[in-house]
């Protein structure tokens, strides 16, 4: 959910320009400092004068972290850029009579403001109040700008939709088969890229026969019939010549005998045996 909202909120804060960079060019007769935006900067600039600071707001602009350039120049001795919640906040550390001029490049991408001692570009009333400073508009909006926020919508929108099909998954249709069911024995999630060979196999009655079936790494040793009854498995000592599956038989011929028998008399105990031995399947 708070993943949701994050990006539901960064189409918002592309409106905001992001300052990536700013040189200080001192000259003889004034001082200029350059910013580079990210995107078009169209915020609003305002200053006011203060003990021989300048602080201008740029709302709508960000910036990292805090910058301070200290100077020797006669139009500006230090300036501090600061990060504030919704601006950025730049003090400018001036001496008497000199004056801010503001104008932004053809492309909004570029602000800069001039300090030097020439006829000031605004006026700001006694009391110290904020004034807007001139600058040059530039009504042209980036086509990349609609591009990002189109491509943002389009990836919220697949958001949402994935999110609703995970959460009501497709109900078969009264009509359709039912996927079929893997046997009880096999019940492993790769059990349709293995394959089931049969490894021997003994008929001892016209019903029931024992079977060595390979599956994976083991291998199973299964009375099969109208019934099948897992009777144990084999990982590392399987058995591999046909004289060694009839030695297995010949040990467990008790066990098949009863077996048989429950079959033939008792159908309870015999499920009961079953589910038992069933249960052999699922350690693996």
């Amino acid at each position: 959910m708070k993943k949701t909202i994050f990006l539901l909120l960064i189409p918002f804060a592309l409106f905001a320009s992001k300052i990536l960079s700013y040189n200080v060019y001192d000259r003889s007769d004034r001082v200029d400092v350059m910013f580079t935006f990210d995107t078009p900067y169209e915020g609003v600039i305002s200053q006011k004068t203060s003990n021989s600071k300048i602080i201008i707001k740029l709302e709508d602009a960000t910036i990292e972290s805090q910058k301070t350039k200290q100077l020797t120049s006669p139009y500006l001795t230090q300036l501090t850029i600061t990060p504030v919640s919704g601006y950025t906040q730049i003090t400018a550390y001036v001496p008497a009579n000199v004056n801010l001029q503001a104008s932004k490049t053809s492309d909004a991408y570029g602000l800069r403001l001039r300090f030097n001692k020439t006829a000031p570009a605004l006026q700001t009333s006694a009391t110290g109040s904020v004034a807007a400073l001139p600058t040059k508009k530039d009504l042209k909006i980036s086509s990349g700008y609609y591009i990002v926020i189109a491509v943002l919508l389009a990836g919220l929108v697949f958001v949402f939709y994935l999110k609703r099909k995970m959460a009501n998954p497709a109900k078969r249709s009264p009509g359709a088969p039912k996927p079929a069911r893997r046997p009880w024995l096999f019940s492993s999630k790769n059990a349709e890229q293995e394959d089931v060979n049969i490894r021997f196999s003994k008929q001892i009655d016209q019903v029931n026969k024992v079977i060595m079936v390979d599956y994976g790494n083991l291998s199973y040793l299964i009375l099969a019939g109208n019934d099948n009854i897992l009777l144990d498995k084999f990982e590392d000592n399987k058995p591999v010549t046909t004289n060694e599956f009839e030695e297995i038989l010949k040990s467990r011929n008790e066990e098949l005998t009863n077996l048989l028998q429950i079959k033939n008399k008792e159908k309870e105990p015999f499920q009961t045996y079953k589910e038992k031995a069933a249960s052999i399947a699922y350690d693996v």
